[in-house]
């Protein structure tokens, strides 16, 4: 079938089956496209839990589809692409972070939500890119294990200078760690009126020469709300597709070429419509692991 037909076999699907389409911003531009909402993980896994569809179609990686199942255990929860992992959330389990915690038995565990369901369930509270600082700050202990991006947990070491953030430092995003100074160089003198705006996932060096530091949708809303027009963006290309949408009288340049993840381009409009046909790739969570992840998410969100 080619993508017209596609497209249309998977809105009749949609409606037959009382589905939503969830994408996330570095998924494909056609996947974008046929999503009802595109966005962050955990901003579509909330979006998620408050609609009434019976079937949530996840175009993302299996740590968001596992997000979306401990918030909605009563709906089905499809990810199209079976292999759409996270290396990031890949590089802890539950066995080393208890490991850590006994290191550090003094320490609240902050984990990111790029991070397994079986570690959400033994940390003390989660984070996202956008809030990770509200929630380190909340916590009435002065020592933070934080897991599992070493890079952000620089960044938020910087914000909060008041606690001792103890990161695991074998952990970072492949995909945010591949941009070099090179690349900042380069781009710049190529594009010297741009800002250059960059996810908290890169390395410090980059963080330091950037204009703003921030998480993929604080940098589609600052991109938005700048008087100026010329951005270079230091996150996962797929993102420029909405960024370029929504900004048509902007200029937008990728920081990397590197900057390609492809567990996110992994997901194609055949897999998504293969997905809803036969309703393949569910996600299950066990309900006892389920609730211990589900307090982490919920402690997170009664700071927000």
């Amino acid at each position: 079938m080619d993508n017209n037909i596609l497209v249309n076999e998977i809105n009749r699907l949609k409606k037959e089956k009382n589905a939503c389409i969830l994408a996330h911003n570095y998924q494909l531009p056609e996947v974008q496209d046929i999503a009802d909402i595109v966005g962050d993980s955990f901003a579509l896994s909330r979006a998620a839990a408050k609609m009434d569809n019976e079937v949530i179609v996840f175009c993302g990686v299996k740590f968001m589809a596992e997000s979306a199942k401990i918030l909605s255990p009563n709906k089905r929860v499809l990810l199209p692409s079976k292999y759409a992992g996270c290396p990031l959330a890949d590089c802890i389990d539950e066995e080393q972070l208890m490991m850590e915690k006994e290191k550090h038995p003094d320490a609240a565990v902050v984990c990111y939500i790029n991070s397994s369901t079986e570690v959400k369930a033994i940390s003390d509270i989660c984070c996202t890119s956008s809030n990770a600082v509200k929630v380190i700050e909340s916590i009435d202990k002065n020592k933070i294990l934080f897991v599992p991006d070493e890079n952000l947990a620089s960044f938020a070491a910087e914000k909060v200078t008041d606690k001792e953030i103890i990161p695991w430092t074998s952990g970072h995003c492949i995909t945010h760690a591949r941009i070099t100074m090179e690349d900042v160089k380069k781009v710049k003198n190529d594009h010297p009126e741009a800002e250059i705006l960059v996810h908290p996932e890169v390395p410090k060096v980059i963080r330091d020469n950037a204009d703003f530091v921030g998480s993929t949708s604080q940098i589609i809303d600052y991109a938005k709300n700048s008087q100026n027009s010329e951005f270079i963006i230091g996150t996962e290309m797929g993102v420029l597709h909405k960024m370029e949408n929504d900004n048509p009288e902007k200029k937008f340049y990728l920081l990397s070429s590197k900057l390609i993840c492809q567990n996110m381009k992994m997901t194609t409009l055949k897999e998504v419509h293969n997905s809803l046909l036969n309703m393949e790739h569910e996600i299950f969570v066990p309900d006892e692991i389920r609730l211990k992840a589900l307090s982490s998410l919920e402690k997170m969100l009664k700071i927000e």
